[in-house]
């Protein structure tokens, strides 16, 4: 063997001294597992690495968690902060706390979120959920909700899926009106009204809402309402899904697509 330096060989050969040595090779699918999770994490902006591990088991991909984070991290994804807990000053007999949902359709909970398009205007969404299996129920959306609108969507939900035991809200005009009240009644759905400026009593919804507008409302913009329609129904199949394998421990994402309600408001345009 002769006595030459590498430095020399590679001089006289003209090839960098790097390409005599052992290259570390990582796993075969590391590139396209990469490229999978930074589009998840492009198109969930508000998920964690946990989230997106569970939509990769969906999409067929055989990985841990902690694969997934230190891609997460090599690549600079965000991780989103935890949100502070917030405390609570005194329980109303409404609150979510003195009455706990105890099994699907003890107890759903109602609410009003608005949002506006991008010419400005405003729009309501009616979101219904159940408190136990957090099932998003419905999503009604309108340029304006009255009483007669949540009535409407009620009706329909019971006659999908019978009558809760309980219904949970605020104190708004729409929820309190005597027609809504003596209907809920006559079907023996007993009504539970918070404190007045205590949203933490419906703490079930005011978290569905936060979710809503953290993943999806704060991040579009809706140029027509029949826009925001479809993105808004899109995300609520999504979310049901997505909540069906949270329960199971970040399950496989694709055995449950949760049922529900889409509202159409067919009023004359020039009312929307």
């Amino acid at each position: 063997m002769l006595d030459v330096s590498e430095r020399r060989v590679c001089r006289v050969l003209g090839q960098h001294r790097s390409t005599q040595r052992k290259v570390p090779f990582g796993a075969d699918d590391e590139l396209a597992l990469t490229e999978d999770i930074i589009a998840l994490a492009r198109q969930y902006g508000r998920y964690g690495y946990r989230r997106v591990t569970a939509l990769l088991h969906a999409a067929g991909w055989s990985v841990n968690h902690k694969r997934v984070e230190r891609i997460w991290r090599r690549e600079g994804l965000k991780v989103p902060q935890r949100q502070p807990k917030r405390g609570r000053l005194w329980l109303n007999d409404g609150s979510c706390i003195r009455l706990r949902p105890e099994y699907p359709g003890h107890v759903w909970a109602y609410d009003f979120v608005e949002e506006r398009t991008h010419d400005g205007r405003k729009f309501r969404i009616l979101t219904i959920i159940d408190e136990a299996s957090r099932e998003c129920l419905a999503l009604v959306v309108a340029r304006q909700l009255k009483h007669e609108d949540v009535l409407a969507a009620l009706a329909e939900l019971f006659i999908e899926r019978g009558p809760p035991a309980h219904i949970r809200s605020d104190n708004g005009s729409e929820f309190i009106a005597a027609a809504v009240q003596t209907w809920l009644r006559q079907i023996g759905v007993k009504t539970l009204y918070i404190a007045p400026g205590s949203p933490w009593e419906n703490g079930y919804n005011e978290s569905f809402n936060g979710s809503l507008r953290d993943e999806l409302l704060n991040g579009e913009i809706f140029y027509t309402l029949a826009e925001a329609r479809v993105l808004i129904e899109a995300w609520r199949r999504h979310y049901n899904t997505a909540q069906s394998a949270r329960s199971c421990d970040f399950g496989h994402l694709g055995e449950h697509v949760g049922n529900g309600l889409v509202v159409v408001d067919d009023r004359p345009c020039e009312e929307r």
